[in-house]
């Protein structure tokens, strides 16, 4: 299916003053006040229920969500056979600390082994549809290699920028698919200020699209495919608690719009999760934030832990992770290193499943919540493993 009516995207909107903007041009931040922008669709152009009921009939990817995704035309879509990942219960470790009805989605199964395919995937179908020719980021590592693997896919060009700490096996695979990759001393930030930089004297007419996290509107749209694929594998309910591992926050940010949208489409019963995110406490600007009441954060000093995906000491959409905390009665929790790579070895022996250290600090979170009594232990909970720990070979001895 082509065509208007594989999206119903209407238009941008900027996620901190709703000026709207034209989503049929390539699009950064918002023009009057440099927030993010999220793209925002028709809903009253489906009927709910039974567009639920055709999407149950689609292969089983990310891409079976159409309508609500940005693209508008299949021959744009540009995948590696992404998304729809396993639900697994994870009953034993679940009891052992006291929460039976553990549940894990595992992003570690999808094109180049983190759930930031997810936002490759629409990001770049979506850049290329709209005539850009290369895309630019910096990068933890993982998205890194996910959005030089999609670009190139697409025969785009991409260009790279990752701290010399992230994890080698991203810089071989941005290498690998022709990306220009390059390694600097210091965090994301500084990477993306080279970013920046670069792009900024370039030459608009060459093709070049910022493509960092939140930087660009169609990212957060690929990530939330992770809700409506919860939604779905739940029978058209949301879990009572969604444990998020937090860096940019786009994935529980994305997981919330794309709830909220059911929810408008008369598609989701009962309510929205709780929506915890957890950091590590090396870097913790958000949780911070949360326990002082502040609206965003400032940022990390000195930012450091082994979960180098969430190691972002300012992120741009902060703002946003903490309204839906806030708003569904969730919380945010910081755990230490020690921690995680503990709950990360339990877990592996516990489930058979080797985790990245990401979802680790998110198995670790919940154990917390439950010895704190933030979690009574009747709940359905749902953490988001967000990458293969077969990547981060280091965290184990």
């Amino acid at each position: 299916m082509s065509g208007p009516g594989f999206s119903v995207l209407s238009h941008l909107e900027c996620s901190r003053c709703g000026h709207r903007h034209d989503a049929e041009v390539l699009q950064n931040l918002c023009e009057a006040c440099a927030s993010p922008l999220l793209a925002r669709y028709d809903l009253s152009a489906l009927d709910g229920p039974a567009w639920w009921a055709s999407v149950a009939t689609r292969a089983p990817d990310l891409w079976r969500y159409h309508e609500l995704l940005p693209v508008r035309d299949a021959a744009n879509v540009v995948s590696l056979g992404e998304g729809f990942t396993p639900l697994l219960p994870a009953a034993g470790f679940g009891a052992g600390i006291g929460v039976p009805g553990l549940l894990v989605k595992d992003d570690g199964l999808l094109p180049t082994g983190s759930f930031k395919a997810r936002g490759a995937a629409v990001g770049v179908s979506r850049a290329r549809e709209l005539g850009a020719t290369g895309v630019a980021l910096p990068t933890n590592g993982n998205a890194g290699s996910a959005w030089a693997a999609y670009a190139a896919r697409a025969g785009l060009r991409s260009r790279i920028v990752m701290p010399r700490s992230a994890p080698s096996i991203t810089r071989k695979e941005c290498s690998v698919v022709g990306s220009d990759v390059d390694v600097i001393d210091g965090l994301i930030g500084d990477a993306g200020a080279i970013v920046a930089r670069e792009l900024a004297a370039a030459d608009r007419g060459d093709g070049w699209f910022d493509a960092g996290t939140l930087r660009e509107p169609y990212r957060i749209e690929g990530k939330k495919t992770m809700g409506l694929e919860l939604a779905e594998q739940l029978g058209g309910r949301a879990p009572d608690v969604v444990v998020y591992p937090t860096g940019g926050g786009v994935g529980l940010i994305g997981i919330h719009k794309a709830l909220g949208e059911l929810r408008e489409l008369g598609v989701l019963t009962g309510p929205l999760p709780k929506m915890v995110s957890v950091q590590a406490t090396g870097c913790a600007p958000i949780v911070r934030a949360f326990e002082e009441g502040a609206a965003e954060s400032t940022a990390w000093a000195d930012a450091k832990t082994v979960a180098f995906g969430i190691t972002v000491p300012k992120a741009l959409g902060d703002f946003l992770v903490l309204d839906a905390v806030r708003s569904t009665g969730g919380t945010a929790v910081a755990v230490d290193d020690a921690e995680l790579l503990r709950v990360q070895a339990e877990f592996a022996r516990a489930e058979g499943l080797f985790v990245c250290p990401e979802g680790a600090a998110a198995l670790a979170a919940v154990q917390q919540l439950r010895g704190t009594g933030w979690l009574t232990g009747d709940e359905q909970v749902v953490v988001l493993n967000t990458g293969a720990g077969l990547k981060y070979p280091e965290t184990v001895p």
